[in-house]
């Protein structure tokens, strides 16, 4: 994957978005306001990471090491976020608000911008971002390039993946957790884009050999989802193995079997 062009020292790197982001040098306090990118970072210097939202669940000992937190993704604590004097806010364009996006680069505040649909991006993304941040990247990263980013596989089943009940949302073709599955070999049978709401006789007509129960963003259970369903078996699965772009995707490659 290339790594695109890196920010330097007082110059301008572009985000995801081609906004310009200007660091005077290796940043040294960044706030995540994205789970992923909060464990992906913290994998490459965690004394940097000083805020990341109450989502942000690993690393596991953010709280022990001080990390301050500061609300959701999509009502982040802007005070809060200021007062940490951080040299850069990492955020994603899905995740959270163009609208906070814009009052803290209104206030002064450097703001950093993903934008991922498809693993390879993911990886190329991160890449970017820690080449603007002057960080090294972690071993992690270059593993996620070889196991992810090589010619698809061949087609093994048909998969349809719930993320909420009540009513039903599904991940739809023009996501990551789509490109992801397809990378393992299991082709998404829903070809609507995003997240569409359908009926759940569709989700279990929808011609899958499976459903993917994840436990996030809804928490499917052994009993909260698979009795849903009469004409399809359900699995249930890691919602951070199939939704987050980080050090998660070496663990994911082992859904392969």
């Amino acid at each position: 994957m290339s790594t695109g062009h890196p920010g330097h020292p007082g110059h301008p790197g572009r985000d995801d978005l081609g906004a310009e982001v200007a660091l005077d040098g290796p940043a040294a306090r960044v706030v995540s306001l994205v789970p992923s990118l909060t464990e992906a970072l913290v994998s490459a210097r965690r004394e940097a990471v000083v805020g990341a939202t109450d989502w942000c669940t690993h690393p596991a000992d953010l709280d022990a090491h001080g990390v301050t937190r500061v609300r959701g993704t999509k009502n982040p604590d802007l005070a809060a976020i200021r007062a940490l004097s951080p040299d850069v806010v990492v955020a994603n364009k899905e995740e959270n608000r163009e609208l906070d996006v814009r009052r803290l680069r209104e206030s002064g505040v450097a703001v950093w911008v993903t934008d991922i649909s498809t693993v390879p991006e993911a990886v190329g993304s991160m890449q970017r971002l820690l080449a603007a941040l002057g960080w090294t990247p972690p071993a992690w990263l270059a593993e996620a390039d070889r196991l992810w980013c090589g010619p698809l596989p061949p087609v093994t089943r048909r998969v349809v993946v719930p993320i909420w009940r009540d009513p039903w949302l599904v991940v739809g073709s023009d996501t990551f957790t789509s490109d992801l599955l397809r990378r393992l070999g299991w082709q998404n049978v829903v070809r609507e884009e995003r997240y569409p709401t359908l009926d759940l006789a569709d989700v279990d007509g929808a011609g899958a050999d499976v459903v993917l129960l994840p436990d996030e963003p809804y928490v499917f259970t052994a009993d909260d989802g698979p009795e849903a369903f009469e004409r399809t078996p359900t699995e249930l699965v890691s919602g951070r193995l199939i939704t987050w772009y980080g050090p998660s995707l070496v663990e994911a490659a082992s859904l392969r079997g």
